[in-house]
């Protein structure tokens, strides 16, 4: 029978917005005088809103699971769905504002650089406080502390104060402190992303191991599905706080990716969508696509892909450009697209539909999504993003031409550079 080490029921978080408590009590009557005479709060700053002071946000709402022993799981979604929130928890970082969150065993977590690292402590040091957090004795800590500094490639550095390090170096010594010591849950927040990509995939082998052979259970929130696939063995996928998906890797990836059951819709709702900033979509924002002439949005390589994207524009902006940003269904980027030359010139409250043709020629048979922002370019060459939907399109890819081999994404690669041609013959 499986073990359990992690049982969460009903588990919410709410927060209120704002600057909660750092006021006086002077403040605080002064705002209450204010509002009650519908007048402008005298103690706000310069240049912010007060619209959504003390309003309250569900940042978890009734989550519930289970995981086992030696389970390797992948907690996936988009930015704010409630990933980070969720790990804090389970390390005990805050506390929930209801529901129960059953732990057995000992947690080691990497929520950020730097976690559990004190500055002006040396790296050999700070290994000797993570293991007495852990509940370690200095024994075992010493049985331990040569393959950490070894694994870390810290050495050099390693009677040099934290506060010293790199980004990446202290990724690399704190991922080998909880890689190492003595725990039954191993957390990871997306921290990889910092080292270099031999030191990701050396973590990623090392986490792999610890669960097939010491039977540590992993928690990895990651926005790379490349990794995801590499190392988990479940994925639950969080949407605006709640489970969207338990289960299979595969289809949670699909299910993140907005691909579920093979079925590629035509059109789709970028309105609703999640946008990684504040201000992308206030000046101008892209409100839906659809695929022209399509059912759904299966392409023949050899067949221009054709789509509309409808535009709300709120200001006067030139020299609007376009790029779309094309990945596999797994999260690997393949490559880009963008427009040539800026193709509009927006007015305030105007409503555009935008008629776009991409060649896809270059993609071999698969399963594909991209995500598009709109932007200009200033005086001396920056990007200035406008919109940016969090927002993957899907769509799939497949190859009827009989000639020649059938690309096999597996094997080659995702994108046929070009065709060969024979220009010459030398016969010795």
């Amino acid at each position: 029978m499986e073990k359990l080490i992690l049982e969460i029921k009903n588990l919410k978080k709410e927060y209120k917005l704002g600057q909660i408590g750092g006021t006086t009590l002077r403040d605080e009557l002064q705002r209450l005088h204010a509002k009650l005479h519908k007048s402008e709060d005298p103690t706000k700053k310069i240049g912010t809103a007060t619209y959504n002071y003390g309003e309250k946000f569900l940042a978890l709402n009734n989550i519930s699971f289970k995981i086992t022993k030696g389970e390797r799981v992948g907690i996936i979604g988009h930015n704010g769905a409630g990933k980070s929130t969720l790990l804090k928890l389970i390390s005990r970082i805050t506390a929930p504002t209801s529901g129960t969150i059953k732990l057995k065993g000992r947690v080691a977590s990497m929520l950020e650089v730097g976690t559990g690292f004190h500055p002006e402590l040396t790296g050999r040091e700070n290994i000797y406080l993570n293991g007495a957090i852990l509940g370690m004795t200095t024994a075992e800590v010493d049985s331990k502390i040569e393959q950490i500094i070894e694994f870390s490639e810290c050495r050099q550095f390693i009677d040099t104060p934290v506060k010293r390090y790199s980004s990446g170096m202290y990724v690399k010594l704190a991922f080998a402190v909880a890689a190492h010591l003595d725990s039954e849950i191993l957390i990871m927040d997306e921290v990889l992303a910092v080292g270099d990509v031999a030191f990701q995939q050396k973590c990623l082998n090392k986490m792999r191991d610890v669960s097939n052979e010491e039977g540590r259970t992993i928690l990895y929130v990651s926005h790379n599905m490349n990794t995801i696939k590499q190392l988990c063995d479940r994925v639950i996928v969080l949407d605006h706080g709640t489970v969207a998906f338990d289960g299979d890797v595969d289809n949670g990836i699909n299910h993140y990716l907005g691909v579920l059951d093979d079925k590629f819709p035509n059109k789709f709702d970028l309105d609703s969508a999640e946008r990684p900033r504040l201000l992308h979509g206030q000046k101008i924002r892209l409100t839906s696509l659809e695929f022209l002439d399509k059912n759904s949005a299966f392409f023949d390589r050899h067949e221009t892909m054709r789509f509309k994207i409808s535009i709300t524009s709120n200001a006067n902006i030139d020299n609007l450009r376009m790029i779309i940003v094309l990945s596999t269904i797994n999260g690997e980027k393949v490559g880009f697209a963008q427009s040539d030359v800026p193709f509009l010139n927006s007015s305030s409250n105007k409503k555009y539909d935008l008629f776009l043709k991409m060649d896809i020629s270059r993609l071999v048979e698969g399963k594909y999504c991209f995500i598009i922002d709109i932007f200009s370019m200033d005086d001396i060459g920056n990007h200035l993003s406008y919109d940016h939907p969090s927002f993957n399109i899907p769509f799939a890819v497949t190859d009827n031409n009989p000639n020649g081999i059938k690309p096999n994404s597996q094997r080659w690669g995702s994108a046929e550079i070009s065709s060969l041609h024979c220009y010459d013959t030398v016969l010795d």
